[in-house]
């Protein structure tokens, strides 16, 4: 869990050094979070500075990536919805960035705590922790107990909002990205999480919430008729880090992009036309093998897919390469169709882009 490409590092750790400050601070945490106390490998910091959009731009354009203006951007975010009778959340809906709030990251992959301070006197505590022993990993955690006070093999969840929280935690979260660093320190999150006080069907509390996340996701839809109607498990689905894992391996000058989960394996292959790059930004015409402004792609979902010929376009709206010119991020929609059937596979593909 705490080894990743070395693209990636850079750019999150470009991003880190200008917008973030770590350092051994305790958490200030009230309820369960002052039960649970400062066990974390560091704190970081994100304040809401006007300095935040600037530094992050510098970083972004300083990071070891050959596609500037179509870089990927590291995103931090937190939202949540409040259903009525919710306790801590008392029906409310909220939603800050960095430029409207402070975050503050500690703790380890054992134990995360997240605070969001809109101002001074206000404040929101998002505490994730792993059953006792473990380790949080990409994955979903459900029946959540409190996560200073879990029991036996249950994972912990709690949300306190300016001092209330709940005093019998029925929960379950999310992790769709989690990384560390050398210490331990929790660098990349992304988690959602439902919350209800008192039993399994009180008023629910849900939220997102995103530090240093890139996006990482493929979704798409199969036409009524079409191939992959036939062979996926869904007519439509979206594969995120929580249900899937994803794999890109550059080849030549195309990729190869992989998703397993959800008793799916998409398997894609992708070339540019002859003599060319993919670029972002470019709309290209499509069939089983590259030829003069055609690319050529070979898609299958469990192993069925096209069987005589293709036809489609694919679009880039993002791409990365590194210093040595191998897509490393990508964003891209595709249609496709197969053996001139007019029923056609619909997709969305983000891949740290």
């Amino acid at each position: 869990m705490r080894t990743r490409t070395g693209w990636r590092r850079a750019l999150i750790g470009a991003l880190a050094s200008l917008t973030v400050v770590l350092g051994s601070t305790a958490y200030g945490g009230t309820g369960a979070s002052a039960a649970s106390g400062a066990a974390g490998a560091g704190t970081a910091t994100v304040t809401n500075s006007s300095q935040n959009t600037a530094s992050t731009k510098t970083a972004v354009q300083a990071a070891t990536v050959s596609s500037a203006a179509a870089a990927p951007v590291a995103v931090t975010r937190w939202t949540q919805t409040s259903e009525a009778g919710d306790p801590v959340g008392q029906g409310s809906s909220l939603a800050y960035t960095p430029e409207t709030a402070s975050f503050t990251v500690s703790g380890t992959a054992e134990y995360v705590r997240i605070r969001v301070m809109p101002s001074d006197i206000s404040y929101w505590d998002v505490e994730f922790a792993a059953p006792h022993g473990d380790e949080l990993t990409p994955g979903v955690y459900t029946r959540a107990e409190g996560a200073a006070v879990r029991t036996g093999h249950a994972p912990g969840l709690s949300v306190i909002g300016d001092g209330r929280g709940c005093g019998d935690t029925y929960g379950q979260f999310t992790i769709n990205q989690m990384e560390t660093d050398a210490s331990g320190a929790v660098t990349v999150l992304d988690a959602s999480y439902t919350q209800r006080c008192g039993n399994a069907t009180a008023p629910a509390l849900r939220g997102s919430f995103k530090y240093h996340a890139l996006p990482l996701s493929y979704s798409y839809s199969a036409d009524p008729g079409s191939t992959f109607a036939q062979h996926a498990i869904a007519a439509s689905s979206t594969h995120t880090g929580g249900s899937s894992t994803f794999a890109l391996t550059p080849s030549a000058e195309g990729v190869q992009y992989m998703v397993s989960g959800q008793r799916e394996y998409w398997e894609m292959s992708l070339e540019p036309p002859t003599g060319e790059r993919f670029e972002a930004g470019r709309t290209y015409p499509l069939a089983f093998s590259s030829s003069e402004d055609v690319a050529g792609v070979v898609i299958n979902v469990s192993a069925y897919g096209c069987v005589r010929t293709v036809t489609g376009d694919l679009s880039f709206t993002r791409l990365t390469r590194d210093d040595d010119g191998a897509i490393k991020a990508f964003a891209a929609t595709f249609t496709l169709r197969c053996d001139g059937t007019d029923p056609a596979l619909h997709g969305t593909i983000h891949h740290y882009a």
